[in-house]
């Protein structure tokens, strides 16, 4: 009987009977798969529980194929073989590219909703917006392709023509019977057009700079003769002084500054500390009626207030072109019949000292549109020698006054001297808390139009219907107000985003304009770009036209770019009317029809 022979690796003995190693063979088979099964088995429930052991196989557990008598692994996942590496990297792979399929497909489902659930007011809105700059763009191309041939020359006008203004001519009001002050009436026709380039003053002289020229301007820059300084007038008209070459303003004088105590009375009247305490009551815009030549404004400029001045037009001595000269807002403007082209509850304060309008006449009329265009908790302030009155008929019209601001539920604040302070309700159930029968009435929503351009003034209380009826002690102070949130922008129909890229863009382009007129504007103190402003009076930068202002923007990038200038903001009656919008952010504008 032979010893047994092992051959290589296999393990497989041989017997010297054929029998036996049949048997032997058969039960070796047997066991074989008994054991694959069980092992299967094993492995299919460990890969349950296990899940992710195909990418971190447990060392210590038996592979799949065993190990050979080489001692090397025959698993093909072992993580050290080369062909493992590539089933897994391929495998790693696959699931990725799943889960970007997974994510594309929920990112789009995702975008399908949020456009399914858009506003249909927002996709209209910006539809909107694209058409305006299509038809915007195209317009200017047109204007390109047409070049030389729009060219015009044009002829220079008289010298009567100096002081020309359009649709203010008095002499030709009077020969079509216009009289008792409503001469002074605008009236636009086409003889008030003139086309023609208007000559400035034979010896006109660059005006001193701000804030130098607030307070001295040459005598040939404007037309004003020495009786027309000398003789009685506006309050602050008369603080003034003439030599041969300039007129200066006496509230420069530190022997006499009539505008300083002036303007610390009228706080005091309010219930305030001095003038500087205005913005913190809620004051920040001002309307000067018959504002004199400005000195009122001119003062509570550095108290960060901002006055307009509106006077009649004048062809001599005019109150308008002097305050305009020192640098200061201002604008021909009448009572006399129309309504002033500002929308209702503009103004923060009405300022009337000795301005001539006798506001008891035509029935309060003139009174209703002070009112119109006060803002709610506004204040109307009065000096007038009738405040005062001692004969009946004086005492008679003061009266009515009274009673009248009374009526348009105005709290008289304060009596001293000759200035009367006002206050407007802030509350509109002070008009429905009136007498039965009272007068005047509030309009009916059909007539409350919120900005007229001037039309006939109206005879009921207007701006009761208003979005904008929010008192000035409730808003923000200056100057935090120019900086509107989404809830007040949504009183004009104002997306955040559109003024928001507005007031960027405008930054931007104050920057852009800065670097060009730098070298211009600060020629007599040379600048390099980059640099500070030199401080006033090199800054010759004064006042701008907007003549297109849209929402303001121009307007507040330049005073947060600390650049000492005002805006005349100037909303076109042919376009979108942002006007409310500009006058309730603290700025001043008009409405035009250029």
């Amino acid at each position: 009987m032979s010893g047994p022979l092992y051959r290589g690796a296999t393990g497989i003995r041989i017997s010297g009977n054929s029998n036996d190693l049949w048997d032997s063979q058969m039960k070796d088979k047997t066991e074989k798969e008994d054991l694959d099964r069980n092992r299967s088995s094993d492995q299919s429930y460990l890969a349950l529980r296990f899940p992710f052991r195909v990418f971190f196989p447990d060392n210590n557990s038996p592979s799949k194929y065993g190990n050979g008598e080489s001692g090397f692994a025959s698993d093909p996942f072992i993580v050290g073989s080369p062909r493992s590496r590539h089933k897994l990297t391929l495998l790693l792979l696959k699931l990725s590219l799943a889960l970007i399929v997974i994510l594309a497909l929920v990112g789009s489902f995702w975008w399908t909703i949020s456009i399914s659930t858009m506003s249909r007011g927002q996709i209209v809105h910006n539809y909107r917006r694209l058409r305006e700059q299509l038809v915007s763009d195209l317009w200017d191309i047109g204007e390109l392709s047409l070049g030389s041939s729009r060219l015009q020359e044009f002829e220079f006008c008289s010298e009567e023509s100096e002081n020309y203004a359009p649709c203010f001519n008095v002499s030709e009001n009077l020969a079509l019977g216009y009289s008792d002050g409503s001469e002074n009436t605008r009236l636009c026709g086409q003889s008030s057009r003139q086309s023609c380039l208007v000559f400035p003053p034979v010896n006109y002289r660059i005006p001193p700079r701000w804030p130098t020229g607030r307070d001295i301007i040459w005598v040939a820059n404007v037309k004003i003769t020495a009786q027309e300084v000398l003789s009685s007038g506006s309050l602050t008209k008369r603080m003034m002084m003439l030599d041969e070459e300039q007129i200066s303003f006496r509230s420069v004088s530190p022997m006499f500054d009539g505008v300083e105590d002036y303007s610390h009375q009228i706080a005091e009247m309010i219930g305030l500390r001095n003038e500087s305490n205005f913005v913190q009551a809620g004051v920040r815009t001002i309307l000067d009626i018959g504002c004199g030549y400005g000195s009122f404004g001119a003062h509570l400029f550095s108290k960060q207030l901002i006055t307009m001045c509106i006077a009649n037009y004048e062809p001599s001595g005019s109150q308008v072109q002097l305050t305009l000269e020192r640098g200061l807002p201002a604008m021909i403007g009448s009572f006399n019949s129309n309504q002033l082209p500002y929308p209702s509850l503009s103004f923060d304060m009405l300022h009337c000292a000795r301005c001539g309008i006798d506001w008891d006449l035509k029935d309060g009329y003139f009174l209703i549109e002070a009112d119109r265009v006060l803002k709610p908790g506004g204040y109307f302030v009065w000096t007038s020698p009738l405040t005062n009155a001692r004969n009946k008929e004086n005492q008679k019209r003061w009266n009515f006054v009274q009673d009248f601001a009374e009526n348009l539920c105005w709290e008289m604040l304060s009596q001293q001297d000759e200035t009367v302070v006002w206050k407007k309700t802030s509350k509109r159930s002070c008009y429905s808390s009136r007498k039965p029968g009272a007068v005047p009435a509030t309009c009916n929503k059909g007539h409350d139009v919120e900005s007229p351009y001037y039309r006939p003034l109206q005879g009921c209380i207007a701006g009761t219907h208003s979005r904008r009826w929010i008192p000035i002690q409730e808003k923000t102070t200056w100057p935090s107000r120019s900086h509107l949130n989404k809830t007040e922008l949504a009183i004009y129909g104002l997306h955040p985003e559109d003024f928001s890229e507005d007031a960027e863009n405008w930054k931007t382009t104050v920057t852009n304009y800065w670097s060009v007129l730098s070298p211009i504007i600060f020629s007599d103190h040379p600048k390099r770009p980059g640099e500070e402003d030199p401080s006033p009076p090199y800054n010759m930068f004064r006042n701008v036209l907007d003549m297109n202002a849209h929402f303001g923007g121009f307007n507040a990038a330049l005073l947060e770019a600390g650049k000492s200038v005002w805006v005349m903001n100037v909303v076109p009656t042919s376009g979108p009317n942002y006007l409310p919008l500009i006058l309730d952010r603290g700025f001043v504008g008009v409405l035009h029809d250029w």
